[in-house]
């Protein structure tokens, strides 16, 4: 008796061994395009994955803890990840071929999920320097003619390309601030603070996002303010696909709500994925949009209502995730 009992536990041990091998050999491999460790979109993607493991999908998801917002929509048109976490605005650069994605066309990327949470950009600017120039706006400081030193990341960052339209919206260029005896700072976020601190700096343009470490920094010892991107400003950055909005009292340096142009943020796929998973993806991530915002807090902002709308997704939707909305009578 006793040997027959070990002998069907073993049997029963074996084919539990057996069923779960199948199943992992049959779960859809998905890699996540996102960014390092440590950053939002990780904390989201990571949030998806263990949502995945946690509804038993059947896929599986390996996320790529590299990349970001300028370099998810050409890794995801490449092939090198199935899914990513990108900016609208970014990914409509890119399936156009425009600004940092010149001559690069990324025409196999498709919207999966729109609306996931606003990424504003913004203007800070120190306060000894509006003071003695008499400046209010940033259309005052753009347009006087006056030297002024400006600060933002480094080239294949988004902010470069919208710097310049900001510039040429108020009839100047980085060229003419040189000229005019003013500079351009880039610099990566570590040294942001000191150089604003520093007074060698003074008006400074970044994405604004609640908590953000560096404008944390900047705001809690530069003797900065924030000031609105302006209306002519607003009218330009539409036109390249960032949505005119505003963004709350984030930070100790603002007095109020600050206008800013949104980048938007969306989750993207390659159009080879079939439309059953991306049915499936969009389903669990829209009716499971509560649980993820408690892992990443960001995407607390989503409204399913928005998701489906064109200036959420910017570049063309999968046929799968059309399918779900057209159930939800968002389509």
């Amino acid at each position: 008796m006793i040997k027959t009992l070990k002998k069907l536990t073993i049997l029963s041990a074996s084919a539990v061994l057996a069923t779960s091998v199948s199943m992992s050999a049959s779960a859809e491999q998905l890699r996540m395009g996102a960014m390092p460790v440590g950053s939002g979109w990780y904390v989201g993607a990571a949030a998806i994955q263990k949502l995945m493991e946690k509804k038993n999908t059947g896929i599986d998801i390996e996320i790529i803890a590299r990349g970001g917002g300028v370099a998810n929509p050409m890794v995801v048109e490449s092939g090198k990840a199935q899914v990513a976490i990108s900016n609208v605005a970014t990914s409509k650069w890119a399936a156009n071929g425009q600004l940092l994605y010149a001559g690069k066309e990324a025409s196999h990327i498709r919207s999966l999920v729109g609306g996931l949470n606003p990424v504003f950009v913004g203007a800070i600017v120190r306060n000894k320097f509006m003071e003695e120039n008499g400046f209010t706006s940033l259309d005052d400081i753009l347009e006087s003619g006056k030297p002024v030193n400006i600060m933002m990341k480094p080239a294949g960052s988004n902010i470069p390309p919208v710097v310049e339209v900001i510039l040429a919206s108020h009839g100047t260029s980085i060229e003419q601030i040189k000229q005019n005896g003013g500079s351009i700072v880039q610099v990566n976020p570590a040294q942001m603070s000191g150089l604003m601190r520093d007074g060698r700096v003074d008006l400074y343009f970044d994405t604004i996002l609640r908590g953000h470490p560096t404008i944390t920094e900047i705001s809690l010892t530069g003797d900065v303010r924030f000031i609105d991107i302006s209306a002519k400003s607003l009218k330009e950055l539409t036109k390249i696909g960032l949505l005119e909005g505003s963004y709350p009292k984030w930070f100790d340096a603002q007095s109020g709500p600050n206008v800013g142009g949104n980048f938007g943020t969306h989750l993207i796929v390659n159009e080879n994925m079939s439309e059953e998973t991306a049915y499936q993806l969009t389903k669990l991530v829209v009716e499971n949009m509560p649980e993820l915002a408690n892992e990443f807090k960001a995407w607390k902002a989503f409204k399913v209502e928005n998701v489906a709308k064109p200036e959420n997704n910017g570049i063309p939707m999968h046929p799968g995730a059309a399918r779900y909305y057209k159930e939800l009578g968002l389509l």
